[in-house]
């Protein structure tokens, strides 16, 4: 029991270490970004996509970050389920679409219309 205890509390050691790599290497690359500004931006943004993947390759061995890929992957199963709309069905809604706001507009518009006919007959400033 003892034992088992020992092993958690220094997996959780190991993980905070990594978070605090991770911190390292996007906090590092930024600053050195900012401290290397009349470096040419190719390379400042070469090394920046480099530390970056470093971090995500760091992240995808700790607890969470296995969790993030797992759902990461499950999503892209769920995507391929899903059964997307034909170009015909897509053209169709967007004209419904455009028609009903077109419709509400003039709704609106004449609303408006007649409550500035209201309110300037009934203060009688009529243009």
């Amino acid at each position: 029991m003892v034992q088992q205890n020992m092993l958690q509390n220094t997996k959780s050691r190991f993980e905070l270490l990594k978070w605090l790599l991770i911190i390292f290497l996007l906090v590092g690359g930024m600053v050195a970004n900012f401290y290397y500004s009349q470096v040419i931006v190719t390379i400042r943004a070469a090394v920046g996509i480099v530390l970056a993947i470093l971090a995500l390759i760091i992240a995808a061995q700790t607890q969470k970050g296995r969790k993030a890929w797992s759902f990461i992957k499950s999503s892209r199963t769920e995507l391929r389920k899903v059964i997307w709309p034909t170009r015909q069905e897509t053209v169709q809604t967007t004209l419904v679409v455009v028609l009903m706001v077109i419709m509400t507009a003039l709704i609106l518009w004449g609303l408006d219309s007649f409550f500035i006919w209201a309110v300037a007959w009934m203060t009688g400033k009529r243009g």
